[in-house]
């Protein structure tokens, strides 16, 4: 028996794409299941309130289309609002209660940037996150993704943008401002948790078939109560996505695929534990690659 161990990644927002479905809609089994969620992408696919429920339909859609032929997986983690696609990957949460919970949070999310207009999210790249947080606190930025030792996101006022990227520079470290107007995992989004929370308690889960990494302690959680905790938290609260990389290394992750639109989390995980065979399902044209490329990766 292999003892290979499967980490399935399921992304947050930033890559989807018109064709997001393309890959998984050749399941028939999957394109069935993304006829009754009727989710589309047309419009406007980076705006929060039509993006959250896109990533989670694409990642849900895609884990339909493999899943007879992947391994079970011994971890699920989702980067953002992929940790709510990583509750229906590990089968606490049917895909269309992972819709109706995505649509509701970004409702929630939306709300709190109406009622404190003019936010923003950063990338630094190039200083320690020591540093990095000594800078954006003196801009009244917060860390909101922790995505590697000299990596993160930051999110905070708009009007302050300027000034903090200029800080940024001048210590030698690179920034990008986001095409993001809400500062999630911020206290900026503190209204939304207390609702959110009220959201998940009235949806029934069923037994967890995998244990999902918490964003927000990088912990693995088994249970309806720590997934109503930890996932209501991470709105206001920064995301320790490096620790959950590494709290995946330590579990003894052999294998590890995202389940896309994408292919961030793929790509950093690779950097952070060459030792781990890592690949996204964008990186292949079939379903047939993916299948033979997971049954080389984990034979024994």
């Amino acid at each position: 028996m292999s003892r290979a161990r499967l980490l399935l990644l399921c992304p947050g927002q930033g890559d989807q794409h018109t064709d997001m479905f393309s890959l998984a809609r050749t399941s028939d089994a999957a394109s069935d299941l993304l006829d009754q969620l009727a989710v589309r992408a047309d419009g406007d696919i980076f705006a929060n309130r039509n993006a959250q429920p896109l990533i989670v339909a694409a990642t849900l859609g895609m884990w339909e289309a493999i899943r007879d032929f992947a391994p079970s997986p011994a971890l699920v983690a989702g980067y953002s609002i992929g940790e709510l696609s990583a509750y229906g990957v590990a089968g606490a949460i049917t895909p269309a209660q992972g819709i109706a919970l995505a649509a509701q949070r970004a409702q929630l999310m939306d709300a709190c940037q109406q009622a404190a207009p003019g936010q923003a999210l950063l990338s630094i790249t190039g200083i320690t996150l020591a540093n990095a947080e000594a800078l954006a606190t003196a801009h009244g930025f917060h860390i909101s993704i922790e995505t590697g030792e000299d990596t993160c996101i930051v999110g905070g006022p708009a009007a302050q943008t300027e000034a903090l990227q200029q800080a940024i520079e001048a210590s030698g470290a690179r920034s990008r401002r986001l095409p993001v107007e809400v500062a999630s995992h911020t206290t900026y989004m503190q209204s939304a948790v207390t609702p959110f929370e009220d959201a998940l308690r009235a949806t029934p889960f069923q037994p967890m078939q995998a244990p999902v990494l918490a964003g927000v302690d990088a912990t693995t959680v088994e249970d309806k109560p720590r997934a109503i905790d930890t996932l209501s938290r991470q709105l206001a609260e920064k995301i320790r996505w490096l620790g959950c990389m590494d709290a995946a290394a330590e579990a003894g992750i052999t294998v590890a695929l995202e389940l896309g639109p994408g292919a961030a989390l793929s790509r950093m995980l690779q950097n952070r534990h060459p030792h781990i065979a890592t690949r996204s399902v964008a990186d292949f044209r079939t379903l047939d690659g993916i299948r033979k490329w997971l049954d080389r990766a984990t034979e024994d």
